[in-house]
């Protein structure tokens, strides 16, 4: 009977042995295959357990969570969640996340370790953290304005503050409302494939996410290298330029959507947009100098986050004689974002740097202790102080005597460059619509903000879009927002 009994306990021993290597096997060995198993809901189920952090515009959440009752229980919601789309991007618990949702959710999400009281805390006590929240450098009346600018034309804007690169304003139009997408029943699968099958592009960001083609207004990079290599000295000066001007090694003839182009000094051309005028001057400069003056300004960096990533800007670097003259006006293979083009406005109001641009101020904990800040940014120099300071002159007289009246802002000293841009087959597209500007207060000692607006579908004639007929009066609508902005109230 003993023996009997030595045998079964022994058995038991062997398979208490067999079923502690079976879990020790499950639980460090085959862990993350099964967290990454489709059919394993737990991850997802103690994800939406707890409401999810809130993103913050100017001290106020424009993102909150719903309690629905189900497994998944939290649901994400947006207020004026078109206006902020471009900012939030979406949660969903069927699609993920998106723009900040996206680049911050471990801390929305309370995942993320700095939001532990302890190193490895969570590790021992299997807890989950409230929470954080991620505060934005988006002011309110500037996003506003932008969105309501644009209305129903397709086409985006971005703001900068010179001095920082806080980004002020980011807004995409047509957009969408990010609810639409939180749950994981119908009604997200209809939002989904109906967004994703509109032909407009609801989801796309364009102020970050789309490049294209500047026009004119990259003439501010051409004449920022011009004179940063000693190409123009007097901007008074006439600059011994055709009009028409036949592109080298060609028989393209290059022309101007204005009068008295030719032989125009920098002034001059500047004011009215003179293409010839510069595509004469980018020639000069050469390849080298144009790349550089370029990428000091931002264009081919495809490093750019804000934290999310943007779409890098482009200046070809791979382009003989008459292609470098259509690309130093915007045309040809040279892209850039609305962003870029507004730190490009940055630059020559803030004396030649160009700060990285950023989007969230800082983060914090549920209760509102500090998590991480913005901190110094990087610098580098676009151009010389004293070309910034003649390009600024330059850039007023388009506002006070040019192109660019309709941007102008009553008390303020305003700078600004219109462009359209060609594109399609044989350039038979609706011309986009473009403006850049910056605006200093009266009273103020630097300049507030810097804008890059850009229309794709404007209604109007070339010349009207020339003239800064449509994308103008949007740029001064976010300036004035902004001059006009009082103290901001205190975060949580």
């Amino acid at each position: 009977m003993s023996r009997n009994i030595r045998h079964a306990a022994l058995f038991c021993a062997l398979l208490l042995v067999a079923l502690l290597v079976n879990a020790a096997r499950v639980q460090v060995l085959r862990a993350d295959a099964y967290d990454s198993n489709p059919a394993n809901r737990r991850d997802a189920i103690a994800r939406y357990q707890q409401p999810r952090g809130d993103i913050l515009v100017d001290g106020r959440p424009v993102t909150g969570s719903r309690d629905t009752g189900e497994h998944l229980r939290y649901e994400r919601t947006y207020r004026e969640g078109p206006l902020y789309a471009p900012v939030t991007g979406f949660a969903s618990q069927e699609y993920g996340t998106t723009l900040l949702e996206h680049t911050e959710d471990g801390l929305l999400s309370g995942a993320a370790p700095g939001l532990a009281p302890l190193p490895l805390w969570n590790e021992f006590t299997r807890g989950h953290n409230a929470g954080g929240h991620v505060v934005t450098t988006i002011d309110p009346a500037a996003q506003r304005a932008a969105y309501e600018g644009l209305r129903s034309r397709k086409g985006a804007v971005a703001a900068v503050e010179p001095s920082t690169g806080r980004i002020l304003a980011l807004v995409s139009v047509p957009s969408y409302d990010p609810a639409l997408l939180s749950g994981n029943g119908a009604t997200a699968r209809e939002a989904w494939a109906r967004l994703n099958a509109d032909p407009d592009r609801p989801m796309l960001n364009r102020a970050v996410q789309r490049t294209y083609p500047p026009g004119s207004t990259f003439k501010v990079v051409t004449a920022a290298a011009a004179l940063d290599a000693g190409v123009v000295r007097n901007l008074d000066k006439a600059t011994d330029s055709p009009d028409p001007y036949t592109l080298p090694g060609t028989r393209t003839r290059l022309t101007n959507g204005s009068e008295g182009c030719a032989d125009a000094s920098v002034r001059e051309a500047f004011v009215w947009s003179c293409n010839t005028v510069f595509a004469k001057l980018g020639v000069t400069t050469g390849v080298a100098g144009m790349r550089a003056t370029a990428e000091g300004f931002g264009f081919n960096d495809a490093e750019v986050r804000i934290p999310f990533r943007v779409a890098p800007s482009t200046f070809d670097t791979s382009v003989d004689r008459a292609q470098l003259a259509l690309s130093s006006i915007g045309q040809y293979n040279t892209r850039a974002t609305p962003l870029q083009m507004a730190m490009v406005a940055a630059a020559v109001a803030s004396g030649g740097q160009v700060r990285a641009p950023y989007l969230v101020e800082r983060t914090t904990r549920a209760g509102g202790g500090m998590v991480s800040t913005a901190g110094s940014r990087s610098v580098r120099r676009a151009m010389y102080p004293a070309t910034a300071s003649r390009l600024r002159e330059l850039m007023r007289g388009v506002v006070e005597d040019g192109t660019g009246k309709k941007a102008a802002v009553p008390g303020a000293i305003v700078g600004g460059k219109t462009g359209t841009a060609q594109h399609g087959l044989g350039n038979s597209g609706t011309p986009y619509a473009w403006f850049i500007s910056w605006a200093q207060g009266g009273e103020d000692l630097e300049a507030k903000v810097a804008v890059a607006v850009v229309v794709e579908d404007a209604a109007a004639n070339r010349r009207e879009i020339s003239g800064g007929g449509t994308a103008a009066p949007i740029a001064r609508a976010v300036m004035e927002a902004v001059l006009n902005s009082g103290p901001r109230p205190p975060t949580y």
